[in-house]
Parts: C-alpha cells; structure tokens; sequence
C-alpha cells in the first residue's frame, strides 16, 4: 500500500472546520530532536502536528514548520492548555506564550490538556478559549481528557460546545462512556496513545488481523480506530514507522475482525485518571 497526502481523509467538526483524521504527536519527543522528527513526518506525508505547552517542544516543532516550505493553509497545528495555566488570565499568556514558540500567528486546535480538580478553573478557562477563538488566535476549540461530568458542566454554560475531546484511548481502553457523550454532542474523539505504548500489538487477535491483511499490527490498531471514527495520533521517531502509521488507508477490517479487536476491553490505562489528576 501507499498513501499520498492528499489520500489522508478529513473530519469535519462540529464549528465547521475539518481535521485530518490522521496526524502525527509529539509527546515525548525532547525539543532538540522534536524538529527532525516532525520535518520527516512532514516529508512522510503528515499535515496535523499535535504538541502542547507541558511537553517542552513547541519551538521544535515550530522549526519544522518554518523549515517545510508548505503553506500554513494546508497544515493542521494543535497545542494544549496546561493545568498550571488555568484561569482567564493565564489562559491568554499561556496562548501568546505557545504561539511565540511555534512562530504562528494562530493554532488551528487549542484544548485544555487536563480538567484538574477544581471545576471552576476550568469552566473559566474554556470561557477564556472562546475568547481566544473570537481574536482569531485559534481556529478551534477543545478540551483532552475530559470525563462525561466534566463535558457537562462546559456544555451547560451554554456557549461554544467542545469541537474535540482527546483522551486515552486504544483497543485495551475504549472509553465507551465518554465516546457515547462525545458522541451525542457532536464532539470528535481524538485518541492519544492508540497503540497502549505497544502494549496492544502482541494481542492475537491482532496478530490474526495483521496476517490476514498483510500489514502491521500497529496498522491493524490504527486502522480499528478509524473505522470506529476516531482521530488518531500515532507518534514515532522512527522514519519508516512514521510511514507505516500513515499507509492505513488501502484496507478494511471485516466485521469480525472488530468485533475480536471490541471484545479486548480491560480498562487498560497507561495514563493517569482524569478525575484525580492534577498535574
């Protein structure tokens, strides 16, 4: 298989504007290195970058971009809000503070990276957001992590409805009550850690997928993702598994092969819970 960039499909969000529902993460990645990593990304055909404050590599990333010649219409860029900068005030700061560091005048994506425990913070701070939307400073607006509660309380002050909701989620983690909210609201899920640190690849019924299709485990895993509707942001720094992540396009799973991939729900976290943590 081969995907070309203009093969990779889109998503179309609640405020309109679409997303590649393939992309490529950041997390991890220390700065110095982030910016070869997201050039070959770029080469390899990725056009959705996905960084955030916390993971100290925005001006790599920015670097990149700078360096890749592709005009910003066509590239997809999400950072994320870090629970220290909660508030309406910091909120602004911490934008202008990551836009300084990507050498951008906007993101297309900004999300709050975790609720904390203190639910008023961020129910100001997603105010706050909607008015970093209004000055142009992002295109969208979502949050990351957030639990079915926790979107309530944000949809029930009655202004902009989240576009996106990133969470863990991955064969061992499926998340299914707050997909079946995101669901019902119009939000996109967008998954972090598709691939459980790796942890899902050895599973046989996805070795089994994997031999019947002629692929990668990893590419079974993504490929389960897409077909349930997801976004998914696979991170590598390694070339050929960066284009291997991306080539999931030529190829379906049958209904039974889902359906093996549905059943190995574990309630398998990697990360830490969304209602406890605060940074």
């Amino acid at each position: 298989m081969s995907t070309a960039t203009n093969t990779i499909p889109t998503i179309t969000l609640n405020d309109s504007n679409t997303m590649p529902r393939l992309g490529y993460g950041v997390f991890q990645v220390p700065d110095a290195q982030t910016t070869a990593a997201v050039e070959t990304a770029l080469e390899t055909g990725y056009r959705s970058i996905d960084t955030a404050a916390i993971y100290g590599n925005e001006a790599g990333v920015g670097r990149a971009l700078a360096s890749s010649g592709i005009k910003r219409e066509e590239l997809f860029v999400t950072t994320k809000l870090w629970i220290a900068d909660l508030g309406r005030t910091s909120v602004h700061d911490a934008m202008n503070a990551s836009l300084e560091k990507l050498g951008l005048d906007h993101v297309d994506l900004y999300l709050i990276h975790w609720p904390g425990t203190d639910t008023a913070a961020y129910l100001e701070s997603w105010q706050a957001l909607e008015e970093l939307r209004s000055a142009g400073l992002t295109r969208s607006i979502g949050v990351s992590n957030f639990l079915p509660a926790q979107l309530e309380n944000i949809i029930g002050l009655g202004g902009a409805i989240p576009a996106v909701n990133q969470v863990e989620l991955h064969p061992f983690l499926q998340n299914r009550e707050t997909t079946a909210v995101n669901r019902a609201h119009g939000i996109t899920t967008e998954a972090w850690s598709p691939l459980a640190q790796g942890a899902v690849l050895n599973d046989p019924a996805v070795l089994a997928a994997a031999e019947a299709h002629g692929v990668t485990p990893a590419q079974v895993v993504l490929r389960w993702h897409l077909q349930q509707g997801n976004v998914v942001i696979p991170k590598s720094v390694t070339a050929s598994r960066m284009a291997s992540n991306l080539d999931v396009f030529g190829f379906d799973l049958d209904a039974g092969q889902i359906a093996a991939l549905d059943l190995l729900e574990r309630d398998g976290r990697t990360g830490p819970f969304p209602g406890t943590f605060n940074g």
